[in-house]
């Protein structure tokens, strides 16, 4: 069974978890068990290739930068590398911490990357979580791409006038005028919604109508995540030897 078919509520806890369990290790063989727990999360997800590589892609290109930095600005024994003094502990902090955030990175997207921001949010709400935050996460995550395709408008209507984008202050001036006109047009945007809403009916909380049902397979599913994490906890801590 694929994991899209187990209860939101049980993937989101999980997520959880797994994102503060593997943001806590110390230790690299701790940190490779959990990204290897990812990976096997992934292989059950079955999610599109071309998008999971491309998120890969922009998560790996931070960690880049920190390959760039923290090998030559952390103190400690130094080693010399093609001719420039590398830092052994900084060596060990940039690989633990690459480590970590692609264990999250794949753990995050195997639980909840297909999930749409509507379940999210009422997955949330089922879950105790404020209902002010839940109705912010829903509303975000409907208009997000409205702003999204307003600023390519009015990029799109800059360039049709001869804008081009450089290091000039007139090209600063412009993008600031249209970031400006963006957040206008997004504030008139949301009051016609908000007046659209409260003509239907609107009283500030959604009713959620999405039915959410624990099934045996999530129990065992959350068993199954729970056991690796407490595996991996153990062996962080030095309590369990692989």
């Amino acid at each position: 069974m694929s994991i899209s078919a187990l209860d939101p509520r049980v993937r989101l806890v999980l997520t959880a978890l797994a994102a503060l369990c593997l943001a806590l290790c110390r230790q690299i063989p701790s940190s490779l068990l959990g990204l290897t727990l990812g990976l096997a999360l992934l292989c059950f997800a079955r999610l599109p290739f071309t998008t999971l590589l491309r998120c890969f892609a922009t998560v790996n290109v931070f960690m880049l930068f920190l390959w760039c930095v923290l090998p030559f600005t952390t103190p400690g024994e130094q080693i010399l590398l093609w001719g420039f003094a590398v830092s052994t502990a900084g060596n060990h902090l940039a690989l633990l911490i690459s480590v970590k955030a692609n264990a999250v990175f794949c753990t995050f997207q195997a639980l909840v990357g297909d999930m749409p921001p509507s379940t999210v949010g009422c997955a949330l709400k089922r879950l105790g979580c404020p209902a002010k935050l839940a109705f912010l996460f829903l509303v975000t995550g409907r208009y997000i791409h409205l702003l999204t395709e307003e600023w390519q408008t009015l990029v799109a209507a800059a360039r049709l006038r001869g804008f081009t984008t450089c290091a000039s202050l007139h090209a600063w001036r412009t993008l600031a005028s249209l970031l400006g006109l963006l957040l206008v047009r997004s504030h008139e945007r949301s009051r016609r919604v908000y007046e659209a809403m409260r003509l239907r009916g609107f009283t500030g909380d959604f009713k959620i109508v999405t039915p959410f049902r624990a099934r045996p397979a999530d129990a065992v599913f959350a068993f199954i995540v729970l056991l690796c994490l407490t595996g991996i906890t153990l062996m962080d801590a030095g309590l369990l030897h692989v």
